[in-house]
């Protein structure tokens, strides 16, 4: 097959480990940057160029389109999937995924376990807010934020009035959640492909840190998922439309509790925590598709 990879470079490890699970494979890949490409919109003609080429006799392409370039991105994958193009994820999931809001709503109608969570429009009630999440500590999360950035934990209710003051002053929107002390500082990642779970792993925020992300410091073990645990990813990647996700979410007192759902998810870390070859799922993935 001819695989595209949507990725601003070859040297990310994600992309370099799809590159080589796809040639493993005996199919012919190439990288190629969404920033880079030229949409052609004509009558039943939709094209694409890359670096002068038209690029034509695509069999399926792999979107790893990062937060920051989500518009022309997702209008790249738009294109190729106009010109009858198998994506592994679809424009309008991508789009879907990117709002955090509309996420937790659309999960939300799924019937899905999510921490109780409060959005307004700069409103004046901060008190009130606080008090409908049951009060600090509490999670502040600006909408647009990715990887940690703009996530605030605020440890009384006197200074999460102050944040939410602030953030509203700056025009800025936010979402205010519970904060779940039972997690410890700690989430799970699961990675599903084509509605099956293929890795998990838990990742643990360093001390003093109540973000569990990777790139902040935290550690990632492997982790043996409860059935309610499997199910609730499977679903929250089914309510998405995603065909490849990494779901995060927090172990509960009330079960599982989806934090969000990723639709570029990276690869390093689950497969060495993990020892598993996701990439070779995702191109494997492709061949049942097309």
């Amino acid at each position: 097959m001819n695989i595209k990879i949507l990725s601003r470079s070859s040297k990310l490890y994600s992309t370099d480990a799809i590159v080589q699970a796809a040639i493993k494979r005996k199919h012919n890949i190439q990288v190629i940057d969404p920033l880079k490409c030229d949409i052609v919109i004509e009558k039943r003609k939709p094209e694409i160029y890359y670096q002068g080429k038209k690029l034509d006799h695509v069999d399926a392409v792999i979107p790893r389109i990062g937060a920051s370039i989500t518009f022309y991105g997702t209008a790249v994958v738009r294109q190729f999937e106009m010109m009858n193009v198998f994506t592994t994820v679809e424009s309008q999931a991508l789009v879907r995924s990117r709002d955090k809001l509309r996420s937790l709503q659309i999960l939300s109608k799924a019937g899905l376990g999510l921490p109780k969570t409060v959005f307004t429009n700069y409103g004046r009630d901060v008190s009130g807010v606080i008090e409908h999440v049951g009060g600090a500590p509490l999670i502040i999360k600006v909408l647009e934020g990715t990887q940690g950035l703009g996530v605030v934990l605020a440890e009384t209710n006197k200074a999460a009035e102050s944040v939410i003051e602030a953030f509203n002053g700056l025009q800025a929107r936010v979402i205010v959640q519970e904060y779940i002390k039972e997690a410890k500082g700690a989430d799970i990642r699961v990675f599903v492909v084509d509605g099956h779970v293929v890795g998990a792993m838990k990742r643990q925020g360093k001390e003093g840190e109540f973000r569990s992300n990777l790139h902040r410091g935290g550690t990632a073990s492997v982790i043996e998922l409860s059935d309610e645990e499997e199910n609730a990813a499977i679903k929250a990647a089914r309510a998405m439309r995603l065909g490849i996700a990494g779901v995060d979410l927090l172990q509960s007192e009330r079960g599982p509790l989806i934090l969000e759902v990723n639709s570029s998810p990276g690869l390093e870390g689950i497969e060495k925590a993990t020892g598993k070859d996701i990439a070779k799922s995702i191109i494997r993935y492709i061949e049942r598709s097309i």
